[in-house]
């Protein structure tokens, strides 16, 4: 993984970030089928899967109010949570929790908002916290707990991704590096969005 600042190119860990997988589905469903590549559409979101939109396409937010600005477009899950769920007995696989791109390498809970992601040919601006929802236990029954608890200090942790737009558009396939360049000071954490 390359870590910039917005005029900087200086690598940080040296180490490699990188997409294990892609999903989309065009219908409203929880898990989405793994696929060869996903094309990202600039201000919009995944061609073809049903979150893609310039406001709000998560059918809780479109009930509450669709006009709003769709600020996630593009959803983004770290493997690593997946190791993790597998030791306390949850067989979790890519798109299982309905990612569109599942990555490796990069801390993607750490990053600040505005982070820039090029992966690809496309460039995913992120704008906070996946919030963890009731169709996980759904999904798995005792899963919920396991990716919204409460931390050490007693804050919340949400650990099921995180949220992004679409800030340049491309395509976007298993095994594309992932590049970032984070904002300028100050960082500001991620919240759910």
């Amino acid at each position: 993984m390359t870590v910039t600042a917005p005029s900087s190119t200086a690598p940080s860990s040296g180490s490699t970030a990188s997409v294990v997988s892609v999903h989309a589905s065009a219908v409203h469903g929880f898990s989405k089928p793994a696929v060869d590549e996903v094309v990202l559409v600039e201000g919009v979101g995944v061609a073809g899967d049903a979150h893609a939109g310039v406001t709000v396409q998560h059918r809780s937010r479109v009930a509450r109010d669709p006009s709003l600005p769709n600020v996630r477009q593009v959803h983004l899950i770290h493997a690593e949570l997946f190791d993790v769920l597998r030791k306390v007995g949850h067989d979790v696989a890519p798109g299982d929790l309905g990612e569109n791109v599942t990555t490796r390498g990069i801390d993607l809970l750490g990053l600040p908002v505005g982070a820039r992601l090029t992966i690809g040919g496309a460039v995913v601006t992120v704008t906070g916290l996946r919030n963890p929802c009731q169709q996980i236990n759904d999904f798995r029954p005792g899963l919920l707990q396991q990716v919204l608890r409460r931390g050490d200090d007693g804050e919340v942790e949400r650990l099921a991704g995180v949220m992004g737009i679409v800030s340049r558009g491309g395509t976007v396939r298993p095994g594309d590096a992932i590049d970032v360049a984070l904002p300028a000071p100050p960082h500001l954490p991620l919240t759910r969005v």
